[in-house]
């Protein structure tokens, strides 16, 4: 009996041998075709940015904005400056001190 157990059990490392072998083919196989894909990727991936515009005098004109008078700026920022005590006079009256997070 003890060589037949002998047998059995060498023809189950056998076994486990070509099964290890066939794996170990199959992962080489599959890194290199998985190389093979990140490098077409990389070479085919586009970029989110969109193209730029070309800017011909004609549009560039049209797009150029137009410096403010020193009159407009200045009524500006004393509205500004009103709005900006309102909000922190009613800050003040709300009597609480808690932070909201949005």
């Amino acid at each position: 009996m003890s060589k037949n157990r002998v047998e059995q059990l060498e023809a189950t490392v056998a076994e486990l041998e070509s099964t290890v072998e066939g794996l170990t083919d199959e992962l080489v196989e599959s890194k290199e075709r998985i190389r093979v894909l990140e490098a077409e990727l990389d070479t085919e991936t586009p970029t989110r940015v969109p193209e730029r515009r070309v800017r011909t005098e004609e549009t560039a004109s049209e797009d150029d904005t137009q410096e403010a008078a020193p009159d407009d700026v200045a009524e500006a920022t004393a509205d500004a400056d009103v709005e900006d005590e309102t909000t922190t006079d009613e800050a003040e009256d709300s009597g609480s001190d808690d932070i909201i997070v949005a």
